[in-house]
């Protein structure tokens, strides 16, 4: 699997590098740097009122992303990044010091994504274009292997949904309480 997806990017390396690709590929991909984009887009969303509800999915979700991808996948599978294994690419960007499989970038950014679509907000849709902008860019730099940044944005569809699933319920098991506190004082 290591060769075909070598293959992929040693393609992207000799037929679609160019130098305005190569300028807006690093500058794009620092947007997933730490999840530093869809942090502040979710701290954005907790200070409206009326979206505070997407941003707490969001938050969880992230969180959920950190211990699992970061804290707990990488270690696992500790695969080593395709400029290890082709050390003939010239990086256009510091090399990043942690493992490769999956992708932190696309992970952040799908959770973001994921806890977006599932609350049935309209800004999943230029999150998403922005993430598999991402996404690709992390294959340009030579930083990730294909199946990490497909495997990172499953992972982080997953963890929209499943930070969006614990904040509804958290929600429901909140307002039974409620619900139960006003029928015990009204006896």
């Amino acid at each position: 699997m290591n060769l075909f997806e070598i293959g992929i990017l040693d393609f992207i390396q000799e037929h679609l590098r160019t130098g305005f690709g190569d300028l807006f590929m690093s500058r794009i991909t620092v947007l997933g740097d730490g999840g530093i984009l869809w942090i502040a887009l979710t701290l954005v969303l907790l200070l409206i009122p009326k979206t505070r509800r997407v941003g707490l999915c969001c938050a969880v979700s992230l969180l959920i992303d950190l211990a699992l991808c970061n804290g707990l996948i990488k270690n696992l599978v500790a695969r080593t990044r395709p400029y290890v294994v082709n050390p003939d690419v010239v990086l256009l960007i510091p090399k990043p010091g942690e493992y490769s499989f999956p992708s932190g970038h696309a992970a952040a950014s799908f959770t973001a994504v994921g806890a977006l679509y599932f609350n049935r907000s309209r800004l999943w849709i230029p999150a998403c274009v922005l993430a598999v902008i991402i996404g690709y860019s992390r294959l340009y730099l030579y930083v990730h292997y294909p199946t990490d940044v497909l495997f990172g944005a499953a992972f982080g569809i997953l963890f929209g949904f499943l930070g969006t699933l614990l904040v509804r319920k958290a929600g429901e098991l909140m307002e039974r309480r409620r619900a139960k506190k006003s029928g015990d004082r009204e006896k």
